[in-house]
């Protein structure tokens, strides 16, 4: 175990700064390298995605076992908003944690699956999911076919969970149940919608991220938060909350940046998994490390 806190913690959204929204593969030159001198540095690393736990095994491990994960890394996952988690180490993902309680019920996955079927020329169902029922963006069809799709698919969602009495949160609206609760919730990314516990959340994640590390070693003396959704921003949300110092990097092609109490960094020329590799490139440069 650590016995001396690092000067830096790395709270890392995995679609957009790690995995290309494109290929959803881990393909941005010298970023696995970076990310591996880093924790090879002692520098403590927790993704903190909605993506599955098997996404995380099949595209993002890999890569970084390859090349030999140090010993004494730092390294955990923190997957579907919260609601999963797991270590990674040098022989691959240790056990997987699920929150049962935030599953969501048997209605939801029916209501998804008699959707999909009217939408598979556009999106596909992410099966992998152990407490979300989640819709993906198929690869070869293109980002503005899948938007106008999306839009359809959830208004569709929302009227057939409410038609089953569930009550359902979508953007800034709300749909409660006969009990007037609103338990669960669809959002919609960039390339995805999850129907979802209205419990989890990237502020989850980071809380479960810090549990993590504690068991571990010392927690950072400083927070880097990366990602490229506006929900991203409820990482450092949660650590300035908590007392933490953080700073917050937003790797999006667009969007205005919101006012916060923290220093957000943009990358004047880059965005996703560019902008990613590229901030942790100046990283290790910034402690030295290469």
């Amino acid at each position: 175990m650590t016995t001396s806190a690092p000067p830096l913690g790395l709270l890392l959204d995995v679609d957009g700064p790690i995995a290309s929204p494109a290929t959803r593969t881990v393909a941005a030159p010298g970023l696995v390298a970076d990310l591996r001198t880093l924790l090879a540095a002692g520098v403590p690393v927790v993704f903190n995605t909605g993506r599955s736990d098997a996404f995380l095994r099949d595209q993002v491990v890999p890569p970084l076992l390859a090349g030999g994960l140090p010993r004494g890394a730092r390294l955990h996952a923190v997957c579907e908003k919260g609601a999963v988690w797991t270590s990674i180490g040098p022989d691959g993902m240790g056990p997987v944690h699920v929150d049962e309680a935030l599953a969501v019920p048997l209605a939801v996955h029916e209501v998804v699956d008699e959707l999909l079927s009217r939408y598979r020329d556009t999106m596909f169902l992410d099966g992998t999911k152990r407490s979300m029922a989640s819709v993906e963006a198929r690869t070869d069809v293109p980002a503005a076919d899948y938007t106008r799709a999306q839009a359809a698919f959830d208004a569709e969602l929302v009227a057939a969970l409410t038609g089953r009495g569930l009550g359902v949160g979508y953007r800034d609206r709300q749909h409660p149940d006969d009990a007037g609760a609103v338990p669960w919730r669809v959002d919609p990314s960039v390339i995805a919608t999850d129907v979802e516990s209205a419990d989890v959340g990237k502020d989850l994640g980071a809380r479960r991220a810090l549990t993590l590390l504690s068991a571990d070693g010392p927690l950072p003396r400083a927070w880097h938060t990366v990602g490229d959704s506006r929900s991203d921003y409820r990482m450092a949300d949660q650590l300035h909350a908590l007392g933490h110092r953080v700073t917050h990097v937003d790797v999006r092609p667009a969007g205005p940046l919101p006012t916060t109490p923290y220093p957000v960094l943009t990358d004047p020329v880059r965005v996703d998994d560019a902008a990613g590799a590229a901030h942790l490139r100046a990283l290790v440069v910034e402690l030295r490390l290469g």
